[in-house]
């Protein structure tokens, strides 16, 4: 990880190995086969019992398809991921053509105030910004398995392709906002975004939406596991280039196999205190990587990322004292309390840079 190199060489280690660790067997890829498991149980009579069948075919058909990395364009990208944008797109018809409200639903409590930063906060939990941080080394693969072999024309395409996707991510959570609003004006106690589109789904097309909802829940997730599968082993094989790819990513799909078994709500649970420790120092990292070069090799990101993870991980874990310190900060109440750490370090940095 470049980004955290600036800051020193172990601490781009450390932080990379807890990253792919969160996105990897220990959070991310467990969860992709418990939320998908989820929205399969009402369309399955005593659905529950079968969840370690479920989970140990999701694992088994991921790790074949990720087995060969820099296929993975030919294989999701041409395939599952259009079939995964036409599945909401014809849920959003539904909504257009037959709205189930005439106004949209009042907003839930937590959402009443400063909607934008309880959105931040539960944004933490797509795991996105550290995926980001990772994924570009299977990218760059994808990229040149099409024939792109030259460095710059291979960043220039990742950039391209990060602005397409973007465009596309834009499309589809505003879709999917604007189905929030209408199944919030029809129904009430409705607490997750599965129990949203379930009830979208169930309203519009009875079983058949139920079966529309399992089915782009399953491919994003399929999706989801297939690529944080390849570039975990691949990291971790570069990491033990003693152990081959094929075994490392077999073991990382077994562990995940066995956590994804413990539910969806116990792996969120546990998720939560880490990614508000880890979180606020790669959303630092991103943006000190807009400063001039020769600012990001010198003393400001070292002051900068270090205020920012003192104040995240004493504020996210319980450590008595210390946390209750952590979160007395300004902006604390609203979960931004490393704000402030991170600007003080940013400003002592500025001037520690300038008088050298």
């Amino acid at each position: 990880m470049n980004l955290a190199s600036s800051v020193h060489p172990k601490f781009a280690l450390i932080l990379t190995i807890a990253v792919y660790l969160a996105i990897g067997p220990c959070l991310a890829i467990p969860r992709t086969a418990s939320t998908s498991f989820e929205m399969l149980v009402p369309l399955v009579q005593d659905g529950r019992n079968f969840q370690a069948a479920y989970s140990a075919v999701f694992f088994a058909a991921a790790f074949l398809l990720a087995l060969r990395p820099e296929k993975l364009t030919d294989r999701l990208g041409k395939i599952l991921c259009p079939c995964l944008l036409v599945l909401i797109l014809v849920l959003f018809a539904g909504c257009l053509f037959h709205p189930l409200s005439a106004a949209p639903g009042v907003p839930a409590t937590e959402y009443a105030t400063l909607p934008a930063a309880r959105g931040i906060l539960y944004g933490y939990q797509t795991m996105d910004t550290l995926a980001a941080l990772n994924f570009g080394a299977v990218i760059l693969l994808n990229i040149a398995a099409l024939g792109i072999t030259e460095r710059q024309e291979q960043e220039r395409s990742a950039v391209r392709a990060g602005w397409i996707a973007g465009c596309l991510l834009l499309a589809v959570y505003a879709m999917l906002g604007y189905a929030g609003t209408q199944v919030g004006g029809a129904f009430s106690g409705l607490d997750t975004g599965a129990e949203v589109l379930t009830a979208l789904a169930n309203a519009l097309f009875g079983t058949a939406g139920l079966s529309l909802v399992a089915a782009i829940f399953l491919i994003a997730c399929f999706n989801t596991c297939v690529g944080l599968l390849a570039c975990v082993g691949q990291y971790f094989h570069e990491l033990l280039p003693r152990i081959p790819y094929p075994a490392m990513m077999g073991f990382f799909a077994f562990a995940s196999m066995l956590i994804s078994n413990i539910g969806l709500a116990q792996i969120i649970q546990l998720s939560t205190p880490v990614l508000n420790a880890v979180y606020p120092i790669a959303i630092v990292l991103i943006l000190l990587f807009y400063l001039p070069r020769q600012k990001q090799q010198r003393v400001l990101p070292r002051l900068c990322v270090g205020f920012t993870a003192v104040q995240s991980i004493l504020a996210a874990f319980p450590l008595g004292i210390l946390s209750r310190m952590a979160n007395s900060l300004p902006l604390a109440s609203f979960g931004f309390g490393w704000m402030v750490p991170a600007l003080l370090g940013f400003a002592l940095g500025w001037i520690a840079d300038g008088r050298k």
